[in-house]
C-alpha cells in the first residue's frame, strides 16, 4: 500500500512538472510565430512582446528545474522514473534555449524596421521559423504520447531547416555583393536565420530525448545535417 502511495504521489508530482513544460512550450511556440511576424509586417510592439514573453520561459525553466530537484528529493525514483525526470530537465533547457534565440530574432526585428527591407527575405525567414515551430509542436507531442517514431521523424526533418538556412546565406551574400549598401541588413537577416536554425537543432534535441526516454537508447549519428556554411557559430548567432 505505501509503495501504491509512494507512486502516486510521483505520479502527481511528474504530471505537474509537465504540465510547466507544455506550458513552455507553448509560450516559445508563439515567440517563434510572433518574432517571424513582427519581421514581416515590421511590428515593433510584437517584437517586444516576444522579448517580454521570454521572462514567462526563464521563470517556467526555474521552476521545472526545482521541482524536479524536489522529486528527486522526496520520491527517489527508481532508473525508469528517473530516465524520465531528467529528460524533463533537458527538455526544458532546450526550450528555454530557443526562446532566447526567439527573443534575439525579436530585438534584430527592432533594429531592421528601420532599414530599407531586403527583398523576399521576411517572407522566407517566417517559412522557416513556420517550419521549426512545427517540429518543436511534434517535438511536445511525441513526449507526451511517447512516440518514438513520432521523435524520429522530428529529427529527420532538422535536414530540412538547414537547407532552408543555406539558401537564405547564399543570397543574403548575393545581396551584399551587389550592393554594399545593404550589408548592415543582410547581416542582422543572416543572424536571424542562423538564430532559426539553432532553434532547430535544440527541438532536434528535444526528439532525441524522446527517442532515449522510448527506447532507452539515443538514435545514431546518420541524421543528415545540411548546413554547411560553417559562418557563425551558436555564440555568434546570439
Amino acid at each position: 500500500m505505501e509503495e501504491r502511495h509512494i507512486q502516486s504521489a510521483y505520479d502527481r508530482d511528474l504530471e505537474a512538472v509537465q504540465a510547466m513544460i507544455m506550458k513552455m512550450g507553448g509560450l516559445v511556440e508563439e515567440q517563434i510565430i510572433n518574432s517571424a511576424k513582427a519581421l514581416e509586417i515590421g511590428d515593433e510592439d510584437l517584437a517586444k512582446k516576444v522579448r517580454e514573453t521570454d521572462r514567462l520561459v526563464d521563470d517556467l525553466e526555474e521552476r521545472v528545474n526545482e521541482e524536479v530537484a524536489r522529486l528527486i528529493a522526496l520520491r527517489a525514483p527508481t532508473a525508469g522514473d528517473l530516465r524520465t525526470v531528467l529528460t524533463v530537465l533537458k527538455i526544458s533547457a532546450n526550450l528555454e534555449r530557443c526562446g532566447d534565440y526567439a527573443k534575439n530574432l525579436a530585438k534584430r526585428t527592432s533594429v531592421l524596421i528601420h532599414m530599407s527591407p531586403i527583398e523576399g527575405a521576411s517572407k522566407s525567414i517566417r517559412r522557416m521559423a513556420r517550419e521549426v515551430e512545427l517540429m518543436m509542436k511534434d517535438a511536445l507531442d511525441s513526449y507526451i504520447t511517447r512516440d518514438a517514431d513520432l521523435a524520429e521523424q522530428v529529427r529527420q526533418r532538422d535536414a530540412d531547416v538547414d537547407q532552408m538556412y543555406n539558401a537564405l546565406f547564399r543570397e543574403f551574400l548575393t545581396f551584399m555583393l551587389e550592393d554594399p549598401r545593404n550589408i548592415t541588413a543582410c547581416m542582422h537577416l543572416h543572424f536571424i536565420a542562423k538564430n532559426i536554425e539553432r532553434m532547430g537543432d535544440h527541438v532536434t534535441s528535444i526528439a532525441e530525448q524522446v527517442i532515449y526516454l522510448v527506447t532507452g537508447e539515443f538514435p545514431d549519428e546518420s541524421r543528415p545535417k545540411e548546413d554547411k556554411t560553417s559562418y557563425a557559430s551558436e555564440e555568434g548567432a546570439i
